[in-house]
């Protein structure tokens, strides 16, 4: 055969790989409202960029009346590119294929695709989009699945792992996405869950839809499965990019810097928190004062929102923020907000990228269900993450620090590198109101007027305690600053710990109360 046979042979079979499930099955996934595989890749990486491998990779199952029949790439593309000129590993399950359902070689592209990724320090992008484990090849496809588990975690601190859900992801193939670091999921498109609504009615009798079960609200907001929320499949591509230019492309880098910004000017810092401490604000205003440009990108905003995570810009280097909110909850800790911090900081130490933390809040939060809940398990988890954690840290106390608060919120007790306060700082073990009703309970009960009393003994501990001044004298807090000052402190903080070296006793690894 003649080269020029040969080529057209090879642009035949390429043209026929590339139609995947063929044009009803297209036409099918289109009405879902869905892009394609090969559209969603080529949206997502930067345009002409995309290197496709294992083009023409097919199943190898021979029962079930599988032998001979032709799955295109079996039902998953795998490939390189670049995003803003950046390298990327890059797969996307099929839908219009058997479902994108996994089969041995399925699995085998995408573990291929991975240890690429691993061994070229390069983030992997990973589109979901299946129907769960390809039942014809029984063993094999959770075979697969296990092989695909175990990268997650080997990878897992070394390069950014993103997965995206754009279609059906069920049984054990949720739980890649959830070991990876962040999970992307788009309104009505985006399927999550272990066992259908089928199962559940079959065994609880309960009728419920898709969308209640594992829609992409519920991942954003009840479960907190997902990261980031989008309305549209485009949005969410968009999300993915931004977020890159956050992070570093793996473990030995930091995040590559943009030209610094002054704030814009839209929030000024002195008038956001109000004068009285029982008024609540918006701490994301706090945050967009004092970064370059105002920009904050915010992780998890749905969920927990007692407390917030994201990222933003501090003299053109990345920041990880972890913020109380004082809007919600009064910004207390709880199971789901210790939860999304701990992770969140484990992110940020082991991609060098420095931690600031806001602090605002009178402590974890009380109650019977927090309690039965594991509030003290989950609670730990942040006190774990923030003194393991050795890239910079460094904390402003703005109002309220009471309690556990007060030390789980990176203190110095936590190794924290630097605290700040304001001098609105509230640091003691509890609140004025409860604390006087303890420490000075006999006094109140026996004075004529019990009620001022109160008042006076209330009014006494804010002036001894309530205040920053104590902890400052014993050397728990560096500076108090006024909060025009804020930005300045930590730009001037965060050049002097640049460098900073921090290592712990020599051990396998640490037991955190997962």
């Amino acid at each position: 055969m003649s080269l020029k046979r040969n080529i057209l042979d090879l642009r035949k079979r390429k043209e026929e790989v590339l139609q995947g499930g063929g044009e009803k099955a297209i036409e099918k996934q289109v009405k879902m409202g869905k892009l394609t595989a090969r559209e969603r890749v080529r949206a997502i990486l930067d345009e002409d960029s995309f290197h496709e491998y294992d083009l023409f990779v097919e199943h190898v199952a021979r029962d079930f009346n599988m032998e001979g029949k032709v799955l295109h790439g079996d039902g998953v593309i795998t490939g390189t590119g670049t995003i803003y000129g950046r390298p990327v590993c890059i797969f996307a399950q099929d839908f219009t294929v058997a479902g994108g359902s996994l089969g041995l070689m399925h699995a085998r592209k995408i573990t291929k695709i991975m240890d690429h990724a691993l061994k070229m320090r390069v983030p992997l992008i990973g589109i979901n989009d299946s129907g769960g484990a390809r039942i014809q090849e029984g063993v094999n496809s959770l075979a697969g699945y296990g092989e695909i588990f175990y990268r997650n975690t080997m990878a897992s601190g070394v390069i950014p792992q993103i997965s995206v859900i754009l279609g059906p992801c069920a049984g054990g193939a949720v739980y890649s996405p959830a070991l990876t670091d962040f999970v992307f999921v788009v309104e009505n498109i985006s399927k999550m869950f272990i066992t259908g609504p089928s199962v559940i009615k079959t065994v609880l009798g309960e009728e419920i839809s898709m969308e209640e079960l594992g829609g992409a609200r519920v991942h954003a907001e009840t479960t907190g499965n997902a990261h980031f929320y989008a309305m549209s499949e485009m949005e969410c591509f968009d999300q993915i990019k931004k977020l890159l230019t956050y992070i570093p492309w793996n473990n030995s880098k930091k995040a590559e810097a943009f030209p610094p910004q002054e704030p814009s000017g839209e929030f000024k810092i002195e008038d956001i928190v109000p004068s009285d401490p029982k008024l609540p604000y918006d701490i994301r205003h706090i945050i967009q004062s004092i970064t370059d440009g105002s920009e904050f990108f915010e992780v998890m905003e749905n969920f927990a929102p007692n407390i917030v995570i994201g990222f933003g810009r501090m003299d053109g280097n990345t920041v990880g923020f972890v913020a109380n909110q004082p809007k919600v909850l009064a910004g207390v800790l709880d199971c789901d907000s210790s939860d999304k911090a701990a992770r969140f900081i484990r992110y940020c130490d082991a991609f060098n990228i420095p931690i600031v933390t806001l602090e605002d809040l009178p402590g974890y939060l009380p109650g019977v269900d927090q309690e039965h809940a594991g509030v003290i398990r989950h609670g730990a988890k942040i006190l774990y993450a923030y003194s393991e954690a050795t890239v910079p840290k460094i904390t402003v106390i703005i109002r309220k620090a009471y309690g556990g608060g007060y030390i789980a919120m990176n203190s110095r007790h936590m190794r924290a590198d630097f605290v700040f306060a304001w001098p609105t700082a509230e640091i003691a073990v509890m609140g004025p109101e409860g604390a006087a009703n303890i420490v000075f309970r006999k006094e109140i009960m026996e004075a004529e007027d019990p009620e001022a009393m109160r008042q006076q003994k209330i009014q006494e501990y804010k002036e001894k305690f309530a205040n920053p001044y104590v902890a400052a004298a014993k050397g728990y807090i560096d500076e108090v600053i006024e909060p025009e000052q804020t930005r300045n402190m930590l730009l001037h903080a965060l050049a002097v710990s640049e460098n900073k070296e921090d290592r712990g006793p020599a051990k396998k690894h640490g037991v955190p109360p997962f």
